[in-house]
Parts: C-alpha cells; sequence; structure tokens
C-alpha cells in the first residue's frame, strides 16, 4: 500500500470526514532536502470532519499525526495540513 493510501485510510477511519483530499507534492521537492527517488515523501491533506470543531489549530494538528501514527509520521519528510471542521 502506498504511503498516500496509508494516510488517507488512518485519516478517514480516524476522522470519518465531510471531505478528505491527500496528495502527494513530492515531485515537486525533487532535489530538495528529504526528497527520495520514487516520491511519497511530501504531502499536503486537506480534511474537513465535525470532530475538529472547537479545537485550536495545534490541537487540530496533533489529533491527525496521532490518528497517523508515529511510525507513518516518521516515514514523511514533509506534511502540509489544511484542517477545518
Amino acid at each position: 500500500m502506498s504511503v498516500r493510501q496509508e494516510i488517507h485510510d488512518k485519516l478517514e477511519a480516524a476522522f470519518a470526514p465531510a471531505a478528505l483530499e491527500v496528495i502527494d507534492e513530492s515531485e515537486s521537492h525533487r532535489g530538495h532536502a528529504g526528497y527520495r527517488d520514487g516520491g511519497e515523501s511530501h504531502f499536503a491533506v486537506m480534511i474537513r470532519a465535525a470532530g475538529f470543531a472547537g479545537q485550536s489549530r495545534i490541537q487540530r494538528h496533533r489529533a491527525v499525526h496521532a490518528a497517523l501514527g508515529g511510525d507513518l509520521v516518521a516515514r514523511i519528510h514533509a506534511l502540509r495540513l489544511d484542517i477545518d471542521a
């Protein structure tokens, strides 16, 4: 399973979002720190879920990282998050 799919599946299971998009942006970082041949190093996530209502930006980011788990987060060089309720 791809890293992109792992991210998608874990966030879907944790938050049952109304909207979720996971984009592998690795190719646009070719030659930069953390880039790996084959990609799967730099991601952008847009997620909308009711569970984020009333949470601060930091709480939302922590919730996403917790849902992904330390092992998966360690395999990602960059994770850009757009989170809202």
